[in-house]
């Protein structure tokens, strides 16, 4: 599929299992973050929609804007983060460049890289500009 040109139907059809779509106050500023912090490929960004891929995975942006009929607009705070009690985990994302990276692109740091013996992976936990927490992971 290229996500580039694909049409919203053809790329509602194309998904399969789970996708995610994070809705943002400002699209431009989480595209802008998560290109710079985690290397995403971003297709079709514009000011109310952007597709990104991650690994060959896709994730979907929409602006609040866009999706000002669907019942979870209401639930939305008028400020501060989003995403409360969701990670959403990034194997094959490096943990050390994406913290260094993060608060120069708009990000915070949650927790510093750290290798966690039990799943034998070193991670960190990172904020983006919407309140998303992103968990860089690889594999020791």
């Amino acid at each position: 599929m290229d996500y580039d040109t694909v049409s919203g139907p053809e790329l509602g059809h194309g998904l399969r299992a789970i996708s995610i779509n994070l809705l943002c106050r400002d699209v431009a500023a989480e595209v802008a973050f998560l290109t710079a912090v985690f290397g995403m490929t971003a297709h079709q960004a514009g000011k109310d929609f952007a597709i990104l891929q991650h690994a060959g995975q896709v994730l979907q942006l929409h602006s609040d804007g866009a999706f000002s009929g669907h019942p979870l607009i209401g639930l939305l705070p008028e400020a501060g983060a989003r995403g409360a009690g969701v990670e959403i985990r990034l194997h094959e994302a490096d943990p050390d460049l994406a913290a260094t990276l993060a608060e120069g692109a708009g990000g915070m740091v949650l927790q510093a890289p750290t290798d966690k013996k039990g799943h034998a992976l070193r991670e960190a936990v990172i904020l983006s500009p919407a309140g998303y927490a992103f968990v860089p992971s690889w594999r020791i």
